[in-house]
């Protein structure tokens, strides 16, 4: 795709999920470019299908994607698409601290602003983008916030998704041309650093924030000095 790529936006007043009407649209042949933009959702959903809170006000949309890249290197499209939003954010919040933590979460103030859903059909690739632009929920498993609590300057969600599909456009490019190498490289500028818990099946880990791998594992150093890589769980800071 070249980054040229012009988006065809499908805006419905409400849906179930964005996701899910972008993957039927995958199965029935549509092609790379549709994006599925829903003002309020009653069935969304975020990461191991924890329900995404999606109030009229913020933005929620699907972009469906059909990579050159095997499926395989699918998880480090997360990234490209966390920088696009933190470019995103970044323009409607110029001084404010914004981070990015592993895998697919956007913080302001260290509260989560903004996140991100990839599932695949076929070869294609459905990027499920959330964020919270108006509203915020006060009870979630992270502190949450959105641009209006951080004090951004009003904007519609039709400049905000604009923004958005531009910056992913520019990401976009940079991975056909260059791979994932100058994405890894950005998000890490951003990465949210210093003590982390990791959440897995089994167990919990404590340690340092020491990278990101060439294919998109989170690096922990642990307390021994050892370094764990981790492909999937739920990261807490400190």
């Amino acid at each position: 795709m070249s980054n040229q790529v012009i988006w065809r936006i499908q805006k419905l007043p409400i849906t179930g999920s964005t996701n899910d009407d972008a993957k039927r649209a995958a199965e029935n042949g549509e092609t790379e470019g549709l994006v599925v933009w829903a003002l309020q959702q009653t069935a969304g959903r975020g990461r191991h299908g924890r329900t995404w809170q999606s109030p009229a006000g913020n933005l929620f949309c699907s972009i469906l994607l059909r990579p050159k890249e095997s499926l395989q290197k699918i998880g480090c499209y997360s990234f490209l698409v966390a920088n696009a939003m933190y470019d995103t954010v970044r323009q409607c919040l110029p001084v404010a601290d914004i981070t990015l933590k592993w895998p697919n979460d956007v913080l302001v103030e260290g509260k989560k602003i903004g996140g991100i859903l990839l599932e695949t059909v076929g070869d294609a690739l459905i990027v499920g983008v959330g964020l919270n632009v108006m509203e915020y929920p006060e009870e979630a498993l992270f502190p949450s916030t959105s641009l209006r609590a951080e004090g951004a300057k009003a904007r519609t969600l039709d400049e905000v998704l604009d923004m958005l599909l531009q910056n992913i456009r520019h990401w976009y490019g940079v991975m056909q041309k260059d791979g994932f190498e100058p994405i890894r490289q950005d998000w890490l500028k951003h990465a949210q650093k210093g003590p982390l818990s990791v959440k897995l099946p089994n167990e919990v880990l404590q340690g340092e924030f020491a990278g990101l791998g060439a294919t998109g594992d989170l690096r922990l150093k642990l307390a021994d000095g050892s370094e764990r890589a981790i492909a999937t769980g739920d990261v807490f800071i400190g």
